[in-house]
């Protein structure tokens, strides 16, 4: 089951990246703003799932190593947001998604480390697959842009998302993945409401437009989807292998970014999601 959580959470995660880059274009209000939103609908929905599925009694078993490691997970989670929306502020979202998903070359030498995941040979081809299939994905603009701190704000991401994993693995032990989720967004709503207060970004809020809101509510409940089906994934499968099935968004978010944002799609980023589609599909054999 934890196969089919992780590639849900795939589906999930690759609506949410086009969701967020068009509620991006249609707001002028900046990305934290919007981040801090989209958290909130978040906060909202995973509350409502552990109620649903009563869990929230299983907050009086959290140890103090799951309370650490959950309120670290939040932390990295909020800087990986932060620097991803603001790369997709400043790149499109068919170049700045292939970096952030070679994030799981990272993560496979992290959970070996700290995880004591082995590292197999199926491991390390599926990974060198779709690393290469990502760059494949990667849509060179014809002209050079002068402003390239979106590839800062990319590299930063994949960092940030690999060590949130392992530190999620750690801290999902022993206790259930959708109390673990409201948690942690707990700690990513206080974080981000702390940055738009000091920054006084909530001043934005009233240059939001009716449709831009709901996309940007649209993208919250596909990121609470995404975060539910993948810590339930998490919990189960070995964090390297849940970490790169999950990279099949990539796919997902290419394709609708030429569906619904019309940027282009060329040969050679066919030939890429072929691969990535191949290299994940070896993987879960």
């Amino acid at each position: 089951m934890w196969i089919i959580y992780a590639v849900s959470s795939s589906i999930f995660s690759g609506l949410t990246s086009v969701l967020a880059s068009y509620s991006s274009k249609l707001n002028k209000s900046d990305s934290i703003l919007l981040t801090t939103i989209r958290t909130l609908v978040i906060l909202l929905l995973s509350f409502v799932v552990t109620i649903f599925c009563g869990n929230i009694s299983d907050i009086k078993e959290l140890n103090m190593k799951n309370i650490i490691f959950l309120i670290l997970s939040g932390i990295s989670t909020t800087l990986l947001w932060i620097f991803y929306f603001k790369a997709l502020d400043a790149g499109d979202v068919s170049k700045v998604t292939p970096i952030d998903k070679t994030s799981i070359v990272i993560t496979l030498i992290l959970s070996s480390i700290f995880l004591k995941e082995k590292i197999t040979t199926i491991k390390v081809i599926s990974i060198i697959l779709v690393s290469f299939g990502t760059m494949l994905t990667i849509n060179k603009p014809k002209e050079k842009s002068t402003n390239n701190k979106w590839i800062i704000y990319a590299i930063l991401t994949a960092i940030f998302t690999s060590t949130t994993t392992i530190i999620s693995k750690v801290g999902l032990n022993n206790i259930n993945s959708y109390l673990a989720t409201f948690i942690r967004t707990i700690v990513v709503f206080i974080i981000l409401i702390i940055i738009i207060f000091i920054t006084k970004k909530y001043k934005d809020i009233k240059e939001l437009d009716s449709k831009g809101l709901r996309i940007v509510i649209y993208s919250g409940i596909t990121n609470t989807l995404s975060w539910l089906f993948y810590f339930k994934a998490l919990q189960n499968g070995e964090a390297s292998v849940v970490f790169t099935i999950e990279k099949l968004s990539i796919v997902v978010t290419i394709l609708l970014s030429v569906i619904f944002l019309k940027e282009k799609l060329n040969k050679k980023q066919i030939l890429g999601i072929i691969i990535i589609a191949s290299a994940t599909a070896l993987l879960m054999c």
